[in-house]
């Protein structure tokens, strides 16, 4: 019985979550808008090159670089390519390589952090120990020794550079709120009335934890992607013949005197896909903070 009214309490407290958390959120305008923004953009990276009649690396060098025009809304740069389907395939990588590294970061953070928040103790303290310590590393060294090991420069050595940093703060969130977790009253009911550990993690504590891996997760995409073009635009991230907006860019400000516009549309789409991404994470944050709670 204490088992049964046990999982009611969970189950009702988490549909109440989600409705408030919704209903915040939809009236959050702002976020709104920076929703519609971001998926907009998505979709437009992912659909637009496959309508596009010009090729990837179609070269037009006797026409060379134009301005925009009628024919190629973005223009063209110095090889005669379509900008407008360049910058959209850069944004397939650039937004892929925020998501995928960002879901290495989640699994990996979200597992280190639970073992270590559960098991308290000298594992947890040998866990965060570790976890300071790689923090310690400078990221770019991190690269720079992954780019020498590996003699080659690849979108998934992109993953395991970031991959490597981006799950640190993910894990110190989890594991300190699987510690305040811990100490609630409903858990130790739920130990009481016989729930195997298996069942706390899953019911009781990993529910609880989805506010803030959401809200982290959303936060940590923008920076993944920041991250992959600042590598990028250094000439240690993505390299020719494929591209992200970080060579783009980079491409574009080494010829922002004579073709700006080589510059100005894939920074003003990159830029655009921050501003979403960031406004949606304090969105996010805002809907699920508790002390919000009262409003509704």
């Amino acid at each position: 019985m204490i088992k049964r009214r046990t999982n009611q309490v969970v189950l009702t407290t988490a549909k109440n979550l989600e409705s408030s958390v919704w209903r915040r959120l939809r009236r959050n305008r702002v976020a709104c808008v920076a929703a519609i923004v971001f998926f907009t953009i998505t979709l437009l990276c992912w659909i637009g090159p496959i309508f596009s009649p010009y090729g990837y690396e179609q070269q037009d060098l006797v026409s060379g670089a134009t301005h925009p025009t009628q024919e190629h809304w973005f223009g063209t740069d110095e090889h005669g390519r379509d900008l407008l389907v360049r910058v959209l395939i850069g944004g397939r990588i650039s937004i892929g390589v925020g998501f995928a590294a960002s879901v290495v970061a989640l699994v990996i953070g979200v597992s280190y952090g639970l073992i270590a928040g559960t098991t308290g103790g000298r594992t947890d303290t040998v866990l965060m120990r570790f976890v300071d310590a790689v923090y310690a590393l400078p990221f770019t060294m991190i690269v720079i020794i992954l780019t020498v090991t590996f003699d080659k420069k690849s979108i998934f050595l992109i993953f395991m550079a970031i991959g490597l940093v981006e799950w640190l703060t993910m894990a110190r969130i989890v594991r300190g709120q699987t510690k305040v977790l811990c100490k609630q009253a409903y858990l130790e009911a739920a130990k009481i009335a016989g729930s195997s550990h298996l069942r706390i993690l899953t019911h009781h504590l990993l529910p609880n934890l989805i506010g803030p891996v959401i809200i982290y997760t959303t936060l940590t995409i923008p920076s993944v992607i920041l991250i992959e073009s600042v590598l990028s635009f250094l000439g240690l991230g993505i390299q020719p013949p494929m591209s992200s907006w970080g060579t783009l860019i980079n491409e574009g400000a080494r010829k922002i005197d004579v073709f700006p516009w080589l510059l100005i549309f894939p920074a003003v789409l990159f830029s655009l896909t921050l501003f979403a991404l960031n406004f949606l994470g304090d969105g996010m944050r805002d809907a699920f903070d508790p002390k919000d709670s009262s409003e509704d």
